[in-house]
């Protein structure tokens, strides 16, 4: 294991802050997986994963079984990990801009296109290596006079020429559910198996460029823009995977969820086998499908009307119909109690950790199979 410090712009005078980078396995080697934990900084279940999923990513380099090249990020938002207020961590917002470390990160489609569509062929794998090369150079000129463009500007170079990129979240209280694009979902199919995702959300653009879509979604827009007389392949899968809710931090869950990166990553060929097999033999059977993918623009929050206590009838994971009552919410001063409801027929997969909000507050996501939502698909 190679360890890397990359050392953040400073907002002030002596006020440095670093990024740890761990480097597995043999570097430029093929398939390349990058994976980073708590870039919201708030949500704690992947540093425990990432910490688990290190020691094991040691045992097999010296085991000699990584045969491509994996970079873990374990601490993928040192900033926010450090913002604290009244004891409590403030790491899903930048205080000093008030940005979602999350979002706005650069769209690097124009940059890149300038730069490779003279010299793209009809030879898929060096147009892949060109775009690669070209994706490194273009994030390699994005500016860093703030700790936070810094940041993203560090996270993205360790990750844009993966064959694979794995952001691990967690949402308020939820199951484990993924985020990608429709064109991954093959290669994420195994994932979600090994996981045991129970659901699996689907957008092409989700809106405000999150840190997966910078990654992946380059190329099919440079695919688009060229043609098919110059081959762009997907060059990148990304996948923000949510391992359930803030509380759901134990050793128990993380081991699991380590392993089942580890399986995901012997599927991917990064990770030899521990026997080779013979010839003849079948690979080992996935787990069950636990799920069918379904649009992002599908799952429909749900807003409380005003402010008050949540009292839930329904809990994460259920199927629920149109209409169903998935919380009351009751006013406490004037005793008004509001029926909380499914807005469709879905997986009711998230919700609000608080039992008190105030009015507005998107407090239950349900994923239904329709896409009935445009814009803006994520959370703020």
């Amino acid at each position: 294991m190679q360890t890397r410090h990359h050392l953040l712009a400073p907002a002030t005078p002596g006020a440095h802050c670093e990024l740890v980078s761990l480097h597995f396995g043999i570097p430029g080697a093929r398939p390349k997986v990058a994976l980073q934990a708590a870039l919201h900084a708030d949500e704690i279940p992947g540093l425990l994963v990432a910490h688990h999923l290190r020691e094991r990513l040691r045992a097999l380099q010296a085991a000699g079984r990584i045969t491509g090249e994996v970079v873990l990020v374990p601490v993928a938002n040192p900033i926010g990990l450090g913002q604290r207020l009244l004891h409590g961590a403030v790491g899903r917002f930048d205080l000093g801009t008030g940005e979602n470390f999350n979002r706005h990160y650069a769209d690097l489609l124009d940059a890149v296109h300038d730069r490779v569509r003279p010299a793209l062929g009809p030879d898929a794998a060096a147009n892949v290596a060109m775009v690669r090369e070209a994706l490194l150079q273009a994030c390699a000129a994005l500016p860093e006079r703030t700790p936070l463009e810094s940041l993203r500007r560090t996270l993205l170079g360790l990750a844009l020429d993966a064959d694979v990129v794995l952001d691990l979240h967690c949402d308020s209280e939820a199951v484990l559910h993924l985020y990608t694009e429709p064109a991954a979902w093959p290669r994420v199919e195994p994932l979600a198996r090994l996981m045991g995702a129970r659901a699996v959300l689907l957008a092409t653009e989700s809106g405000e460029h999150p840190f997966d879509e910078a990654c992946s979604t380059p190329w099919t827009r440079l695919a688009q823009r060229v043609g098919p007389a110059r081959p762009v392949p997907p060059g990148c899968v990304a996948v923000t995977v949510e391992l359930r809710g803030f509380a759901d931090v134990s050793h128990k869950l993380a081991q699991s969820d380590a392993e089942a990166l580890v399986a995901y990553l012997q599927w991917l060929g990064v990770i030899a086998p521990e026997a080779p097999e013979l010839p003849d033999s079948a690979p080992a059977a996935l787990p069950d499908l636990l799920c069918e993918p379904t649009p992002l623009a599908g799952s429909i929050p749900v807003e409380a009307p005003h402010a008050g206590v949540l009292a839930w009838q329904r809990g994460v994971g259920e199927h629920v119909r149109a209409g169903d009552v998935l919380a009351d919410l009751v006013e406490p001063m004037t005793g008004q109690v509001s029926a909380l409801r499914s807005p469709l027929d879905g997986l009711f997969y998230a919700r609000e950790a608080r039992r008190f909000v105030s009015a507005a507050t998107s407090v239950a996501r349900v994923a239904g199979r329709e896409a009935v939502r445009s814009g803006r698909l994520l959370s703020e």
